[in-house]
């Protein structure tokens, strides 16, 4: 249906920013609205927002197509009983309020049930001010709107009101009734509330004149919520009071653990709390609020690449560490910890499961373990972010376990395929659900008794391999994976660091099910899979000489530096020596005329994350490189093969796409052509281009590099600190 005239019953500042927006959008819509105030519609009037404000209900929702309830939720039974006898057939009823259980509740007071045409909806937006001379055209930019329908809402009615939002510039998520108002009574009710009471409890101090002439930053923006209109508030309150109730006790109990921390002086628990605090925080914010703009960076050729750098800690033994640490017996002490956004959606999984878990504070890291059987419930589902990581080992570390559990990541995560894992899951006896396709959610259901196997990995994979291995910890028997080419072993060599013992014959690793894992402490080096940029950016600049300091070269993960040495690249290992297990050098790379080739592919295992940047130091070599055997490139977070070649085709270079790899020809005097390259939201194609960039004739717009963060956070710092030139635009 298309939009062509819309009712507003009570219009203030959600309703007038809903009007404002659509009209600045289609002109020719026609609003009607109603407000029990004479001022409140003279003004709605003067402002341009309503073309008819009438002095009755019946009036006011004539011949709308959408009636748009945003009057507080306490009045909706008055609201709705009174236009009833009013309504129409075709007519679409939708609110704006943020309580959804009692609007059911009153629905069904007046109608004998929830009508299929009325559309429960609850805009995630507001502001201090209230009133239609609030109204803003951009309240709803880039916001949520959440729809809590049930099954017998009309999907036409459902489609409507989702796209009147969009229009308006939101984004529309759905969501059931009573976990709606769950969430709200958290996150958006329970802070008001604490407002509202922290300003009145200081109001009544004897030197509150003091206290609020002298306050600091933080409290006005904590306090910021309380200049909201008391009587919505009082309302919400009230209508949702069984859920503020369970927030209320639950955050009473909290304040209370601290002011008995503050009162014996327990600065290490209070600092624990606090970095607990900080890191949920961190990883939470990046889902509290959806982007509004992209962000691209635009890099303007040059860089020097000398000095001496330390990139993150390596992401797949940041990953493991949380795990194995969290089902161990006895505190794991983890340093070198990479806090970026994939390992941290790792840690707060198994928070969420019930382990405690200290930090991350500059990398370091501790986890109380709970041991193999001591995992909790989830109270909601367990978010991996755009984490394949994430999602692929915890299918298998859960999928023994007595709760069911459904892991979720975001859009991108949730077109990654997950047959290759959940079907050899399967075979172990584990019942795990997909999306169509065999995408992500997925969804493990409990109690399932697993059984070792053997399997024969048709493709390489470490992530495969440690789901199945991980499963293997909870199987009855033995259980053995064997895989076609080498890959990266860490999850073999941390069980055996745990005091878990797998055996390694060749290309297969066994181990039998029902032991215990032992902490132990774990100091992770950093990433190969990070270094990789700037051992290639170094390789391609003339006049570079870098040092990369404490780098993991674990010979399953040196495919990258092996690759380069073939190429003819001056690479040093220096400083060598073991870390828990784990060799460990410094890398010192100079400048040197590279060649091509064809890549071995018994070297495409061990280099496959870093595969895409070494397309860029192709394109920078004598000749041309071919690359094979790397299908596995074509179901990362992108498809990486295509979207490499068409980013080197945008940036002049005639590279050619194929099955299983890539043809690049190389020239030692390239220059890359200014072009804007689409990374497709892939944080390793964005950081490719970077590099690429600095060989470039002018400036390269790298578009959409929001999930750099998710497994180098400080990249662009590195980066200029190395003479990159590079600056940040959005839009």
């Amino acid at each position: 249906m298309s939009l062509r005239h819309l009712s507003i019953v009570g219009f203030g500042l959600i309703g007038g920013s809903l009007a404002a927006a659509l009209r600045a959008r289609q002109p020719d819509l026609v609003v009607t609205g109603f407000a029990r105030s004479a001022e409140t519609r003279r003004q709605a009037l003067e402002l341009g927002l309503a073309d008819a404000m009438p002095d009755t209900l019946a009036e006011a929702i004539e011949g709308a197509d959408i009636i748009l309830l945003a009057t507080p939720v306490l009045s909706f039974e008055t609201v709705l009983a009174a236009i009833r006898p009013h309504l129409t057939p075709s007519q679409i009823i939708t609110d704006a309020g943020s309580v959804k259980a009692s609007v059911v509740d009153a629905a069904c007071r007046v109608f004998g049930e929830l009508p299929p045409r009325f559309v429960l909806g609850h805009p995630i937006a507001g502001s201090e001010n209230s009133g239609v001379t609030a109204a803003r055209a951009d309240l709803y930019q880039g916001r949520r709107v959440l729809l809590t329908p049930d099954q017998h809402t009309d999907p036409d009615a459902q489609a409507s009101v989702a796209q009147m939002w969009r229009d308006a510039g939101a984004q529309v998520e759905w969501l059931g009734v009573e976990e709606h108002d769950q969430i709200l009574a958290a996150t958006s009710h329970l802070p008001h509330l604490l407002a509202f009471s922290l300003v009145d409890t200081l109001a009544h101090e004897d030197r509150h004149l003091d206290i609020f002439r002298y306050a600091a930053g933080g409290f006005r923006d904590f306090t910021r919520i309380a200049a909201s209109d008391p009587v919505m508030w009082r309302d919400i309150f009230i209508a949702n009071r069984t859920a503020m109730l369970t927030q209320i006790d639950a955050f009473a109990d909290g304040l209370a653990a601290l002011r008995a921390e503050v009162d014996r002086a327990d600065g290490r628990a209070m600092q624990t709390r606090f970095a607990r605090a900080k890191s949920a925080r961190d990883f939470f914010t990046q889902l509290q609020e959806p982007q509004t703009m992209s962000k691209h960076w635009q890099v303007t050729a040059g860089a020097t690449m000398q000095g001496t750098i330390r990139v993150p800690g390596d992401k797949s033994m940041s990953h493991r560490s949380i795990m194995m640490g969290a089902i161990a017996e006895g505190t794991t002490e983890v340093s070198g910890f990479l806090e970026g956004e994939d390992a941290l959606a790792t840690l707060q999984c198994f928070r969420d499961m019930g382990v405690q878990i200290d930090g991350p504070v500059d990398g370091r890291v501790t986890i109380h373990g709970v041991g193999m059987h001591g995992l909790r419930a989830p109270k909601d589902r367990l978010w991996m972010g755009n984490s394949g990581t994430s999602i692929r080992l915890l299918s298998g570390l859960l999928a023994g376990q007595s709760f069911d559990v459904t892991l979720q990541g975001d859009d991108s995560l949730a077109k990654r395929p997950m047959k290759r894992v959940s079907d050899p899951l399967a075979r172990m006896g584990a019942v795990i659900e997909t999306a169509e396709g065999g995408t992500p959610p997925l969804t493990l259901r409990g109690g399932a008794p697993l059984k070792g196997i053997h399997y024969d990995m048709p493709m390489a994979s470490a992530q495969v391999k440690s789901a199945v291995l991980l499963a293997g910890l909870f199987a009855d028997g033995e259980t053995s994976v064997t895989e076609p080419a080498p890959t990266r072993d860490h999850t073999e060599n941390m069980l055996n660091g745990f005091g878990y013992k797998v055996e390694r014959d060749g290309a297969t690793a066994r181990l039998v099910g029902g032991g215990r894992l032992t902490a132990c402490d774990i100091e992770v080096p950093a990433d190969i899979s990070s270094a990789a940029f700037f051992l290639v950016a170094a390789s391609i600049t003339p006049g570079a000489d870098l040092t990369l300091t404490h780098v993991g070269v674990n010979p399953t993960r040196t495919g990258i530096i092996d690759i380069l040495l073939l190429m003819g690249a001056n690479i040093e290992r220096l400083n060598e020596h073991t870390v828990g297990g784990e060799p460990v050098a410094d890398l010192r790379v100079r400048y040197a005329p590279l060649k091509g080739i064809h890549i071995p592919e018994a070297l495409v295992p061990l280099a496959i994350d870093e595969l895409p940047v070494t397309m860029i130091a192709a394109a920078c070599a004598e000749g041309d490189t071919l690359i094979t055997g790397a299908e596995e490139l074509r179901v990362k977070e992108s498809d990486r093969i295509q979207a490499m070649v068409d980013g080197l085709n945008a940036l002049g270079v005639a590279a050619e796409a194929r099955d299983d790899g890539a043809l690049i020809p190389g020239s030692l005097d390239r220059v890359f052509a200014d072009a804007a390259i689409q990374t497709h939201m892939d944080h390793r194609i964005a950081m490719s281009f970077v590099i690429a960039a600095t060989r470039a004739s002018g400036t390269v717009v790298v578009r959409d590099i929001e999930h750099v963060a998710t497994s180098f956070p400080n990249f662009k710092a590195l980066c200029m600190g190395l003479g990159v030139k590079l600056s940040e635009t959005s839009h």
